[in-house]
This record gives structure tokens, C-alpha cells and sequence, in this order.
């Protein structure tokens, strides 16, 4: 049982110390997205011009989007799903056909592939990266297995070379699912540029936030024309009553549906999400800057604390990006076994709300992926098209069912305050250092 220490920390304020963050320390440093008055006039242009429904400033946000990141073509749409949603879509995924995606992450990432009449067989994940592992992809690939999605989960970018030496093995298409991870780089390369197609959301909660709205970027220009095909109907060379005719799609195969989208949809984003964009992402270079350097400062003050472990990428020119959804590595074997929900408890009490334990449920024991019957067919939807039955149980992803008591949530700095950020780390060093108080009732423990 580790010992109790008090000499650099003090009292826990659990057990009536003095809490290490005040409570008026919270403000500026989380709030996100910055909108300043560019983001305003963008967004009022757009309004009083009437044009929310055009494309005009989204092709430059396109542009600029796609220069940034080093892609081809970006193709903006309303969210980040239907950016999956077509991106599968683009890469043949079908009835009948499987994908395989980490069974840690946000729905969104294997959800649609079911509208499209495949099913999902869910991989495991590597317990320090979070993301996808590729030991696990290579027992699942079969002959219907069209797509692996590969979450840069937290930001923290996926082990691209050994996912796609077995992808290009099996010839299997990869799709980058960016939305944790904008701006973040895998050995010099920018996630969102490496697999064969990308999508991300750009919702308000994430660290490239417009509003609302998701960008497709890839190199391909097959499945760039198949992703205009899909959802922009009034991009595909006919005028609309918004726009003039737009010639994006030439590929033989696409060209007679032109005005009428292949998928049924619309994915059209509003304009006043892109105009926001544009100002965004002209900023965005120098905040994530920012935020890298207060992530790293907070790691680097907990350094050597047992129990706690950064999660991050410590590759040669790699990084986290915006560092989205920050997480930590609680290891509780460390602590005396101190469960997480009691290390938590003890560092909310120190000013820190964000420090809950978990992350993303496993989706591979979500009854949706089990038992929905989305179309009326009278059977699971994850079966009806399949040619085999793919779903797992309990017991099936040992790190996937396991990580919710292996990781917490920490502060996601948007600015590099060094004597705040020095507060935060205190509150966690505090809840580790007395870990044996922890252990103990709080009768037990006792008060100051």
C-alpha cells in the first residue's frame, strides 16, 4: 500500500483541505471555440447575402482546407457522420460487406456502415495509444471485408505503418477517422493525408469547431467524384436554384445521375459554418500550438507520479494536434489498487470537474450493433445482409471492456497559463500522494 504523504501537497480536500484549484480558476482556459469579431462578420456576410444554401465560400474553405492539411480534394458536408457515411460509401462498402473499426470510439465511426447494409467487426485496441490495434485487424479480415476505419482516437495517432501493411496485404481500403485528431502528425505526415480516405467532424465541440459541419480529404479522385456523387447532388454539373451547374463529376459510371444524390441524401453544410471555418482555420496553426504546450507543461509537472501515465504520442515528429477529448493513463496497480472512481473523486474535489473515469463505452456490446432491426426485415440488421454472423460478446475485446478503469479524463488547456496549469497537476499529484487516505474510509482517513 503506498504511503501517505503530505508534505508537498497537503490535505485533501476531500477530507476538508484546501482544494489546489480555486474555484474562480476555470474561465478562459477551457473556453472553446475562440470566436472573435472575424468570426462574426464572416458569419453576417453570409447571412445578409442570403447565400446560407450556396457553395461558393465552402469551395474556398475546400481549398484552403485541403492546402492546409496537404490533401488533394476536401469535400465539406453537414457533419462529421455524413462524412463517414460517404466515405464508406466511396470505398464500395455495400450489402453484405464487412468493415472493421476499433470498438472504442464515437458511434459515428461504424454506425453508418449498417444504413449501407454492411456490418461491423469490431477490433480491440492498444491499451497506451487507445487506438486501433493492428494485431487485432489481422484475424478479422475476411473476403467481404471492404474497409478498416482507423480512429486517431484522442488524438493520438493511430500505428499507420503496421495497419497498412496488412490493409495493402488483403487489399482493403483505410478510412481515417480525423475528428480527435486535426492537425496532428504521424512521423512528419498530417493524420487525415495517410489513409486512402479521411473524414472528420467540425462541430462545436472539437478542436477545429465551426459550428457545425465534417471535411472528406483524399488523394483519390475516384473517390472524391464517388463523395460528391453521394450527397451534393447540385455539385455533380446541373444547376440547382441555389447554384450554378458545377462539372466536379466526369467519371463515366457517376455522370448520368447527375442532380439527383446516389446516396438519398443531402450533405450539403451551411455556408455560415463555412465562412467560420475559414477564420478558424487561419488561426488554428498557432492555438494548437498553444495547447500543445499546456498539455505538455501538465504532463511534464506529473511526471513520475505513480498511478498516472500521459497519453500521448512520443514518436519523432508526431504530435496530438488539438488534443481533443485529452485523456490519462490511470494504472491503479500503482496506487494499492485505489479504484479509479475514488482517485477521481478525490481530484473533483481538488477544482478538476473534467476528471471522470472512462472514455467511450466499448461499442461492440451496444445493443444497436446486436439486436436493431433498422430496416423492418424482420432480424438483426447486423446479420440480415451478412454473410456471417460477426458479433461479439462480452469477453470478446479484453482491453476495449477493461479501459474504463484505466483511463480518466484530465483538463484540456486552450491556453499556456503556467501557474494554473501548475494548480491542475497539484490536484492529481494530491489524490496520488494519498492514496493510502483513499484507501481508507473517510472516518478512517479522518479530517485535519
Amino acid at each position: 500500500m503506498p504511503k501517505t504523504t503530505t508534505a508537498s501537497s497537503g490535505c485533501l480536500a476531500l477530507f476538508g483541505g484546501t482544494p489546489a484549484v480555486p474555484a474562480t480558476h476555470n474561465d478562459a482556459l477551457f473556453h472553446w471555440p475562440i470566436v472573435t469579431s472575424e468570426d462574426e462578420a464572416a458569419v453576417i456576410a453570409v447571412l445578409r447575402a442570403g447565400t446560407t444554401s450556396g457553395t461558393d465560400i465552402t469551395k474556398l474553405f475546400e481549398t484552403e482546407y485541403a492546402a492546409w492539411q496537404g490533401s488533394k480534394y476536401a469535400l465539406a458536408t453537414c457533419n462529421g457522420t455524413a462524412a463517414l457515411l460517404a466515405a464508406m460509401w466511396a470505398c464500395g462498402v455495400g450489402a453484405g460487406d464487412e468493415i472493421i473499426c476499433p470498438s472504442i470510439t464515437y458511434w459515428a465511426s461504424a454506425a453508418p456502415a449498417l444504413t449501407l447494409g454492411a456490418t461491423v467487426n469490431f477490433a480491440d485496441v492498444d491499451p497506451e495509444s487507445l487506438c486501433i490495434d493492428p494485431i487485432d485487424i489481422q484475424h478479422r479480415i475476411g473476403p467481404r471485408t471492404k474497409a478498416i476505419v482507423v480512429v486517431n482516437y484522442a488524438g493520438h495517432p493511430a500505428d499507420y505503418d503496421r495497419i497498412f501493411a496488412i490493409a495493402r496485404k488483403h487489399g482493403v481500403r483505410v478510412i481515417e477517422d480525423n475528428s480527435h485528431a486535426h492537425g496532428a502528425l504521424y512521423k512528419g505526415r498530417m493524420t487525415g493525408t495517410i489513409g486512402d480516405i479521411a473524414a472528420a467532424s467540425l462541430m462545436g465541440g472539437k478542436s477545429l469547431a465551426i459550428g457545425e459541419g465534417g471535411m472528406i480529404t483524399t488523394d483519390d479522385r475516384h473517390l472524391y467524384e464517388r463523395c460528391v456523387s453521394f450527397g451534393h447532388y447540385e455539385r455533380t454539373g446541373v444547376a440547382s436554384n441555389f447554384n450554378p451547374a458545377d462539372q466536379v463529376v466526369t467519371e463515366e459510371s457517376l455522370v448520368r445521375f447527375r442532380g439527383l444524390p446516389l446516396g438519398a441524401v443531402k450533405h450539403r453544410i451551411n455556408q455560415t459554418c463555412s465562412a467560420m471555418g475559414r477564420v478558424q482555420l487561419a488561426a488554428y496553426p498557432r492555438r494548437i500550438a498553444e495547447i500543445q504546450s499546456a498539455m505538455n507543461r501538465f504532463w511534464s509537472l506529473l511526471d513520475g507520479v505513480p498511478g498516472l501515465r500521459p497519453h500521448r504520442i512520443d514518436l519523432n515528429d508526431s504530435t496530438m494536434g488539438g488534443w481533443y477529448f485529452a485523456r490519462g493513463l490511470y494504472c491503479p496497480e500503482e496506487l494499492g489498487g485505489l479504484q479509479i472512481e475514488r482517485f477521481c473523486e478525490a481530484v473533483v474535489a481538488e477544482g478538476v470537474p473534467m476528471c471522470t473515469p472512462g472514455l467511450n463505452s466499448a461499442l461492440h456490446l451496444h445493443p444497436f450493433f446486436h439486436e436493431a432491426d433498422i430496416f423492418g426485415q424482420g432480424e438483426p440488421t447486423a446479420v440480415a445482409f451478412g454473410q456471417r454472423d460477426v458479433r461479439q460478446g462480452s469477453g470478446s475485446l479484453p482491453v476495449s471492456e477493461t479501459l474504463a478503469k484505466r483511463v480518466l479524463g484530465v483538463p484540456w488547456f486552450k491556453h499556456d497559463d503556467e501557474e494554473a496549469i501548475t494548480r491542475y497537476a497539484l490536484a492529481y499529484r494530491k489524490a496520488a500522494e494519498h492514496a493510502g487516505d483513499l484507501l481508507l474510509s473517510p472516518v478512517q482517513a479522518g479530517t485535519p
